[in-house]
């Protein structure tokens, strides 16, 4: 497959976890990107006006553009980013651990993330009348749920090294390092998650995880 050389451009929010994603993995790729801020949160949302409806009527961050397509879904943008530009792969080539990293970044982006995503908070605090005692009850359940069962599986890995999965950063880790900052914004104690910890430690001291900070983004309020 020959390499796409067009230029990328990232229609993120700087606190959404699922841009956090995309925007470490094209730091640890290495990859220059147009950044155009969708504020989840300003004049009712802008994910709502007709302009990003339009480019993706999931109405949701992040979405890439490249070349004239556009691309939803934080995971389905990376691994379409390892498939078109594939120096400093993001998933490994054996299958195993390419299911393993798969797995891993499937339980955060699917399993843990959507459950305390801004737009079901907003539905259970409107429609359904929650108090915010009750939300935030909701909150530390299914985030402590979702990273006990991570750090429970984890542990256990031998297929785990510094990261994630083996030595070098992986898809899961660009999962990873978003949801614990979304779980220190929601106030989690995250002491009981020492094996999470650890990798989070490690992925932090790199360049493209430190770069890829919300507090780092343009639109940061």
């Amino acid at each position: 497959m020959t390499e796409s050389t067009s230029q990328l451009v990232l229609h993120n929010y700087f606190r959404s976890s699922s841009a956090y994603r995309v925007r470490i993995a094209l730091g640890l790729k290495g990859l220059p990107y147009e950044y155009l801020s969708v504020h989840l949160n300003r004049d009712g949302g802008e994910q709502f006006k007709p302009a990003y409806s339009a480019r993706n009527p999931q109405q949701l961050v992040p979405t890439l553009s490249d070349g004239g397509a556009d691309i939803g879904q934080s995971l389905a943008i990376i691994e379409y980013l390892d498939e078109t530009r594939p120096a400093a792969p993001l998933l490994p080539p054996a299958p195993l651990a390419r299911a393993r990293v798969r797995s891993l970044s499937l339980a955060m982006a699917c399993d843990i993330h959507p459950l305390n995503n801004l737009r079901v908070l907003k539905y259970l605090s409107g429609p359904l009348g929650a108090s915010e005692e009750g939300k935030a009850a909701w909150i530390s359940h299914w985030h402590g749920v979702g990273l006990a069962a991570l750090e429970a599986d984890l542990r256990r890995d031998p297929q785990r090294g510094r990261y994630c999965v083996g030595d070098t950063p992986t898809m899961a880790d660009c999962c990873l390092v978003p949801q614990l900052f979304a779980a220190r914004r929601f106030g989690m104690d995250l002491a009981p998650f020492p094996t999470l910890l650890a990798i989070e430690a490690a992925c932090l001291e790199l360049p493209a995880f430190q770069l890829a900070h919300p507090s780092r983004q343009p639109d940061s309020e």
